[in-house]
């Protein structure tokens, strides 16, 4: 697996983090009480990833006033030790983990507002990291992102430089270095940047939300990491965070913008082609920071999570499936939450969310407390959709999972004979016997061999 599918695979963003499902549709949203986990002083940003490589997810958290970035280890149940940390430049705003030099384990990269730079800490392989190396950005950068903008199957980095009014682009040399950052133009104080493919020619394009120009920065890429000039599309007052998933179910991007000012989020829908429709808002709470859109209740659509600085909680809008979205339920946080990310923190296959507080300087997380959907064996078992869960579907479930069919067998041709191991012209319990006997011990006896049949007929399986 390359590095940039092993990053969708755990991490979990649009194209970034692959947006996460729990699994089954669930019977009420729910979250517990927040738990609080000491960071530093005034964390910004909140990244879920597998730094230590023990199939949980970690956390990293840039702490702006100490200069440093925190990671906190997932004891395997979504609860997290005391945090460790890494010094970085001068005002950390913003972090992301990815496998920037190809061995396989998830780097951390910090833009750092004050030193207009990006540092990047190497992971040792155990989730501790290398002293940071700093790269030159524009000027105060305030989000970075990594995604591979040109093409070659390694991270390249993005950041939203506020002071300079660019996001500048800095291209991965191979090996985790960085060359020197292109800056493109776009609105007016960019606070954040996000990649994904908005036109669908698969490459990484740029959505860029700016701040005072109250509005969205779209680069269309022109397939080798450069891009073309900023087409902009009204938001709301104050566009602080952006992020890009398919939210009507039309396999393509749209966006949506947390609007500090307005307090609501918009939802620009594309049109399919990486233009988009006028924004539509949604309330949400007080100063609204961050948005992150992600499958809360299990219903195959994409809801969004933001966090509200002034009303210390997190809002969740929930899909109706077509892109619209419910009135907001709040959760409390902690206080000033800045930055809110959605994962499967304790590994029940529910998404929980990690939320950095700037003012009292912790990570709140909130684990999912879904009702699990009620098990309905027969619709889930019935791979032949006849209504019974009988030796048949069996037979197809084994054929499924351990001789790797590529396709599902309820979309396969399914003859009543296809099951009939010892050809003797029913479909009963002795043919899964035998069916599994076979599969899991490989006897290397075939079931329809002429010793088990009077003759053998042209309809047995064929032989696995």
């Amino acid at each position: 697996m390359n590095a940039y599918k092993r990053f969708r695979a755990i991490a979990g963003v649009a194209t970034l983090f692959s947006l996460l499902s729990i699994t089954g549709q669930a019977q009420g949203l729910c979250f517990e009480p927040a738990q609080n986990y000491a960071a530093n002083d005034e964390p910004f940003s909140v990244f879920a990833a597998d730094l230590d490589g023990d199939n949980d997810l970690d956390l990293a958290v840039a702490n702006r006033n100490s200069d440093n970035v925190s990671v906190h280890m997932n004891n395997g149940d979504g609860t997290f030790a005391a945090a460790v940390s890494y010094a970085t430049g001068n005002g950390p705003h913003s972090v992301i983990a990815a496998d920037l030099d190809g061995d396989g384990d998830f780097d951390l990269v910090v833009a750092n507002y004050y030193n207009r730079n990006v540092s990047v800490l190497k992971n040792n392989g155990n989730g501790t990291f290398a002293a940071a190396v700093n790269y030159a950005t524009g000027d105060g950068p305030k989000s970075v992102f990594a995604a591979d903008l040109d093409g070659d199957d390694d991270f390249d980095l993005a950041t939203a430089d506020p002071n300079s009014d660019v996001v500048s682009v800095l291209k991965n040399n191979g090996d985790g270095t960085f060359a020197a950052p292109v800056s493109y133009l776009v609105g007016d104080e960019p606070f954040s940047v996000f990649a994904a493919d908005l036109d669908g020619d698969d490459d990484f394009d740029l959505a860029v939300a700016n701040i005072n120009s109250d509005d969205v920065s779209v680069l269309i890429n022109f397939g080798n990491g450069t891009f073309a000039a900023a087409v902009s599309y009204a938001a709301g007052d104050g566009a602080w965070s952006v992020f890009a998933a398919d939210l009507d179910g039309d396999s393509d991007f749209d966006l949506a913008v947390a609007n500090a000012n307005s307090d609501d989020v918009s939802i620009l829908r594309n049109n399919g082609d990486g233009t988009f429709a006028a924004a539509v808002s949604h309330a949400a709470g007080d100063y609204p920071k961050s948005v992150f859109a992600a499958d809360l209740d299990g219903d195959n659509d994409l809801d969004l999570t933001v966090a509200n600085f002034f009303s210390d909680h997190v809002s969740v809008l929930l899909n109706d499936g077509n892109g619209s979205f419910a009135a907001a339920s709040s959760y409390a946080a902690g206080d000033g939450p800045y930055s809110v990310f959605v994962a499967d923190l304790d590994g029940e296959g529910y998404l929980d969310l990690a939320v950095a507080n700037w003012n009292s300087d912790n990570v709140s997380i909130l684990l999912n407390c879904t009702t699990p959907p009620p098990c309905d064996c027969i619709s889930f078992c019935d791979m032949d959709q006849n209504g019974t869960f009988d030796p048949l579907d069996v037979s197809y479930i084994v054929n499924y999972v351990y001789l790797s069919l590529d396709a599902r067998p309820v979309l396969l041709p399914c003859p009543a004979d296809n099951g009939d191991w010892n050809c003797d012209g029913g479909v009963d319990p002795l043919d899964v016997t035998w069916y599994v006997q076979f599969v899991y011990k490989s006897s290397g006896v075939d079931p329809c061999d002429p010793c088990n049949c009077d003759s053998y007929p042209s309809d047995c399986p064929p032989y696995p």
